[in-house]
């Protein structure tokens, strides 16, 4: 079954003429598309000839995949742009083989922003293993890169935050969920779960409880931690701020009940004093990471709108496929 194009919108609240800079320009369009890092535009012997160009990206372990790519029309009508490219690498190790697809600027009404949005598709090497791949790993994986590249154009637009400052939050806002949540399972699972006897039962016995009773108790916050730590990994963004002040509200009920049954464990290596003072200190920096300045995918349509809701777009797409087709 063939796959279906890759399709990315994104609304914009820029200038035109900013838009088109910043995705036209080499050195600004590698700063803030994932897909790629390098893209150089190569010499040409007239306007007339279409631009080619090289791109690179580097997939780790010293690795990378190369190809040339070339744009074979750019039109401006009615006061909207389209730029259509065709794409292509002759390195062994890259799956895509030959592709196309268009980019698109449409100014909203009353300077609402520009739509952007684009269309591509490619085809793979590999035979059916190749098309295996791509359809469970690197489509989707595509897709949501180009997707998040186009939240960190927009933010790097409409609120002045430069790509590079865009990825290191957003690889610091992973870095604390990751954390916080594994330890709370961790602590959730080990100590409580499968060597209860190891410290966990005893602070319990010495507020007062039975072993019996101490033991339900520790299993029962064992599951509770456990299932704390899948929320801080699997909440919504807009979610995670009132999970991690519960988060702090947990940790100080927890390190108060230690004082109070065992103030032994205290003075012990890594205690819950220096443990609780290091995932507060996650916490505040989840806080302090402002979630409207991080890309999110998530902001950007991923699916064509329906024609019925916006007849005025027909011709358009009709135009668009025409060249896309053209390119192919």
């Amino acid at each position: 079954m063939k796959s279906s194009p890759i399709y990315v919108e994104a609304l914009i609240r820029c200038p035109l003429d900013e838009l088109w800079t910043h995705t036209q320009q080499p050195d600004l369009h590698q700063q803030w598309d994932l897909r790629f890092t390098s893209i150089d535009y190569l010499p040409r012997p007239s306007e007339e000839h279409p631009q080619q160009f090289t791109y690179a990206t580097r997939i780790g372990f010293g690795l990378g995949v190369a190809g040339c790519g070339e744009s074979v029309g750019t039109r401006e009508k009615n006061g909207e742009r389209t730029s259509v490219l065709k794409f292509w690498s002759d390195k062994p190790i890259s799956l895509i083989r030959t592709g196309a697809g268009y980019w698109k600027y449409v100014p909203q009404v009353n300077g609402a922003g520009i739509r952007f949005f684009t269309s591509y598709d490619y085809q793979t090497r590999f035979g059916w293993l190749g098309r295996v791949v791509d359809t469970i790993v690197f489509r989707p994986l595509m897709g949501w890169a180009t997707a998040w590249s186009f939240d960190c154009l927009r933010l790097w637009l409409e609120r002045g935050v430069r790509p590079a400052a865009s990825i290191r939050s957003s690889l610091l806002f992973a870095l604390v969920r990751f954390t916080l949540g594994f330890i709370w399972m961790y602590q959730g699972l080990v100590p409580k779960l499968l060597y209860p006897d190891t410290g966990e039962l005893a602070i319990l016995q010495g507020a007062g409880f039975s072993a019996a009773t101490a033991r339900l108790i520790a299993q029962g916050v064992g599951w509770a931690e456990i299932g704390f730590g899948l929320l801080l990994w699997l909440l919504p963004v807009r979610y995670l701020r009132g999970a991690y002040w519960l988060n702090c509200l947990g940790l100080v009920v927890l390190g108060l009940g230690a004082v109070f049954s065992q103030p032994g464990v205290f003075v012990a290596p890594f205690n819950p004093l220096t443990l609780n003072l290091a995932m507060l200190t996650l916490a505040a920096v989840g806080l302090l990471l402002d979630p409207a300045e991080l890309p999110s995918a998530a902001r950007c349509l991923r699916r064509p709108p329906p024609k019925q809701h916006a007849p005025e777009r027909e011709a358009a797409v009709g135009q668009e496929q025409t060249a896309y087709a053209a390119a192919q």
